[in-house]
């Protein structure tokens, strides 16, 4: 899978800009589906149909990633910005970004007390600036309205891996794993790969209106808090297994896709933990609540660094993941639980 993961991350998505991560990911389901849509949002759709005595199953991932739009061109070609997403401004100094053009720049700021979380609220936005080494306004190549996306290259540890994007690339890549070992399943599986979470789970929201799933999951990360004095205390390592969700900011899973899950696990032998989140959603809290509610739930994969210049996963906890989501997919008693 490390071939593809590194394609999935190092391919330019922030939100509401996903069309190459989405034609990547294409090219990768399209022979493996039943049926492929995209909608109007611009969420892609991979379906697999069960032999008919199971579910309507909706399993999604997102493609975007957090990134940066141009809101003001000063004269002396300075670019100031706002963020596509969550962004902690330790992730910003210094740090380069690429426009969807091919214009690269650096993240500077201006002095003047630094805001918690970097969004289109925060009171010193004005302070930051892109420099794409432009001269003056007539140099530049972008302007208003154009996004970057941080240059954070893919690299290969060994059992581990860094790189940026893995919230959630990764997850794309678990769910096009995942339609390549599933066979035989009981359900109809809409393998979904959603536009825009990181500015409010807004492609999940119209996926799950639209497709009418009976159950639903999301594959996302979670972060870890096995660092040295974690901010957090959040029980999550890595190489210790993916996560089954218990509740985040946005959620509660419901009893019965956990208990499934937990169970589908400890049949198979598969490692896991439970996932306690203080702050932080997934696609799943939108598609719980679509109609008239969905039976909704998560599996993660733990992550160090999220959202900064290199995030760190486990290539265990990864293929852990893909082994859960199969084994469950192939369950036919998921609401027995």
């Amino acid at each position: 899978m490390k071939s593809l993961i590194k394609q999935l991350v190092e391919t330019y998505g922030p939100s509401g800009f996903e069309d190459a991560v989405r034609e990547l990911i294409r090219a990768q389901v399209e022979p493996l589906a039943d049926d492929i849509q995209v909608d109007a949002m611009g969420n892609l759709f991979a379906l697999k149909r069960g032999d008919g005595s199971g579910r309507r199953i909706m399993v999604a991932a997102h493609m975007d990633e957090i990134g940066l739009i141009v809101t003001q061109v000063e004269d002396a070609g300075f670019l100031r910005f706002s963020g596509l997403g969550a962004i902690p401004p330790k992730a910003l100094l210094g740090t380069r970004v690429r426009f969807a053009n091919g214009a690269i720049g650096v993240i500077s700021h201006d002095g003047g007390a630094k805001p918690e979380i970097i969004g289109r609220d925060a009171p010193d936005m004005g302070r930051w600036f892109i420099d794409v080494g432009a001269k003056s306004r007539d140099d530049l190549t972008v302007g208003v309205g154009d996004v970057a996306a941080f240059i954070r290259p893919f690299d290969d540890l060994g059992g581990r891996l860094l790189g940026g994007g893995f919230d959630d690339r990764i997850g794309c890549a678990v769910l096009i794993e995942t339609m390549k070992r599933l066979e035989n399943s009981p359900h109809d599986v809409i393998f979904t790969f959603t536009v825009q979470e990181e500015v409010g789970l807004r492609g999940a929201r119209v996926a799950a209106f639209g497709m009418e799933p009976e159950i639903a999951l999301a594959v996302d990360v979670a972060p870890a808090g096995d660092t040295p004095h974690p901010e957090l205390p959040i029980a999550l390592k890595l190489g210790a297994g993916p996560t089954v969700k218990v509740e985040d900011y946005g959620m509660i899973s419901h009893p019965k896709v956990r208990r499934a899950l937990e169970r589908v696990a400890q049949e198979n032998d598969i490692p896991y933990q439970l996932e306690v989140l203080p702050l932080g959603s997934t696609d799943a809290a939108a598609m719980q609540a679509a109609r008239s509610g969905v039976m909704a739930g998560a599996i993660s994969i733990p992550s160090r660094y999220t959202h900064l210049t290199a995030e760190m996963i486990d290539m265990d906890d990864v293929t852990g993941a893909v082994r859960l989501l199969t084994a469950y997919l192939t369950d036919a008693h998921l609401t027995d639980a």
